[in-house]
């Protein structure tokens, strides 16, 4: 098998190949553009990428021999999973190891905020000695409000409550709510209260451009803004407006709209040089104990997919665990969700012979999986015979 891996991965996810067998790995420090990658992916077998390499549907009409994708970050907004699953490729990411990363920034940005640290920072650094506790305040005793009470919110919310917060949380799915934080069921009743608001959605249609005039309008005066989620939740320029305006004290943004594709590129935002705001490029779940929590996490699932067909944790194909049969050949069958195929599977395989010795099968949305377990004499037959299954996607002997 060929493993393509890109944009400096943590090499934590090469030993893991090697470990298992793995030999042919190419390893790129930097991501890849459509036309570059729509040149390399016709040979691999799995890829894995972070977040800037962007895994379209030119790319994988390209990738003849793909079976999976490994995302080594939370998001895979970055794969297109609908052609993914109509090809049945396998989409895997890390939407836990990175969490605690990310949380703790946002405190520490929330901590700089409402100090006026960057401020002061930029003063000190140019010899201007400017001592003073106005507009400078503890998190204690006020209230964090949390737009998202997904892994990251909801680690947040322990931590600002930790710290003496009050915490509010708006999500739009019913969450269980850890500690003393309380959910409300508009989100203008979050940011009229929350003296830090910090984002943690998805980046989904629903999202885009949830921080604007009219929400922004809804603020608590003086409030603080933190993005740490998705570049397209925020409308900048209206954000731009609202600290010029002094709606805002402050702001931390770690996501843009667009970003640069690779480290040393330039990069011009319009909150460039604005007072108390924190800009950091893209680094939330960047920490060495991330990395290496997530490169362990993706490179062992891509593992055990490519060995086994477990599918646990795929956000394209269903999501199936099985355990392994002794001496037996094991078949993956990628196929159409449309009625009467494992009928078919089965009457086909009962008219050739074929015993089968154990068979696990499941669905999602246009998608089935099935795995077979098959004695060693009849697999290669039963691989044949499989081919020409009404809607199928992929057949693939496993061992």
């Amino acid at each position: 098998m060929h493993i393509l891996l890109l944009e400096s991965i943590n090499p934590g996810a090469v030993e893991v190949f090697k470990q298992n067998g793995y030999e042919h790995i190419t390893y790129l420090k930097s991501s890849l553009s459509e036309e570059d990658l729509i040149e390399q992916v016709g040979t691999v077998h799995i890829l894995a990428i972070r977040s800037k390499t962007h895994v379209t549907a030119k790319v994988l009409a390209a990738a003849k021999k793909l079976l999976a994708v490994g995302c080594f970050c939370i998001g895979t907004n970055q794969v297109d999973t609908d052609a993914a699953m109509r090809k049945g490729i396998a989409v895997f990411n890390a939407p836990y190891s990175n969490t605690r990363s990310v949380a703790e920034l946002v405190i520490g940005a929330a901590i700089m905020l409402i100090r006026q640290i960057p401020e002061k920072n930029r003063l000190t650094h140019q010899g201007i000695w400017m001592k003073h506790a106005g507009q400078s305040h503890e998190l204690r005793g006020k209230t964090m409000g949390i737009i998202g009470y997904g892994n990251i919110g909801s680690q947040v919310s322990v931590l600002a409550e930790s710290l003496g917060m009050k915490v509010l949380f708006y999500d739009t799915q019913k969450k269980l709510p850890l500690g003393n934080a309380l959910a409300v069921s508009d989100i203008k009743d979050l940011l009229k209260f929350a003296d830090i608001v910090t984002i943690h959605t998805p980046a989904i249609a629903a999202n885009y451009n949830m921080i604007n005039t009219e929400t922004l309008a809804y603020f608590k005066k003086g409030a603080i803004l933190i993005n740490y989620a998705r570049g397209e939740v925020v409308n900048m320029d209206d954000l731009k407006v609202a600290l010029d305006n002094e709606l805002l004290s402050g702001a931390a943004i770690d996501v843009y709209p667009q970003e640069p594709s690779e480290n040393g590129a330039h990069f011009d935002c319009i909150l460039q040089n604005v007072p108390n705001v924190l800009l950091t490029p893209h680094i939330g779940g960047s920490t060495e104990e991330a990395q290496v929590n997530v490169g362990l996490d993706v490179s062992n699932k891509l593992v055990q997919y490519a060995e086994t067909g477990i599918s646990s944790g795929s956000l394209s194909i269903p999501e199936l665990s099985l355990p392994v049969q002794e001496h037996t050949h094991r078949i993956l069958h990628i196929h159409k969700n449309v009625p009467g195929v494992l009928s078919e599977i089965n009457s086909l395989l009962s008219a050739s012979g074929i015993n089968i010795l154990g068979q696990y099968l499941k669905t999602k949305d246009e998608i089935g999986y099935v795995v077979l377990d098959i004695s060693h004499e009849t697999s290669k037959e039963a691989i044949d015979v499989l081919r020409i299954v009404k809607g199928t996607i992929k057949v693939r002997l496993l061992y």
